[in-house]
């Protein structure tokens, strides 16, 4: 599977971006996914996570009411909407896919669960 994102880039504080994982393969739609990212100098970091049917989500605290995931599967695409954007959202934003969930819980949170990982996304939020 292969998962690139885009939609990255240079926005102020404040602003919004939508950024989107495309995959490939054509059982994507039982794949649970993630979003992670990575600031420089750090670890990369749980973002957010959706079921398989869209039905189920779960946000890092520090996303949560300022992020979206949502998915269509008909696009195989997975999309990251980011609203009132800071400046420590600046990172590179990666996606990432597991095979088969039920419900989306903390335990998504971990990298240790996803199986395919794909290139990530540079988002830097000017201050």
């Amino acid at each position: 599977v292969q998962l690139p994102a885009s939609g990255g880039g240079l926005v102020q504080t404040g602003g919004s971006l939508k950024l989107s994982c495309a995959a490939s393969g054509r059982t994507f739609s039982t794949y649970a996914v993630g979003w992670f990212r990575q600031a420089p100098g750090k670890e990369r970091e749980f973002v957010a996570a959706i079921s398989w049917s869209g039905r189920s989500t779960y946000y890092a605290d520090s996303v949560k009411g300022r992020f979206t995931i949502s998915r269509d599967n008909a696009k195989n695409t997975v999309y990251l909407r980011m609203n009132s954007l800071k400046p420590e959202d600046t990172a590179v934003y990666f996606c990432a896919a597991r095979v088969g969930s039920g419900n989306i819980s903390a335990r998504f949170s971990s990298r240790d669960m996803y199986d395919y990982w794909g290139q990530g996304t540079l988002v830097t939020v000017s201050s």
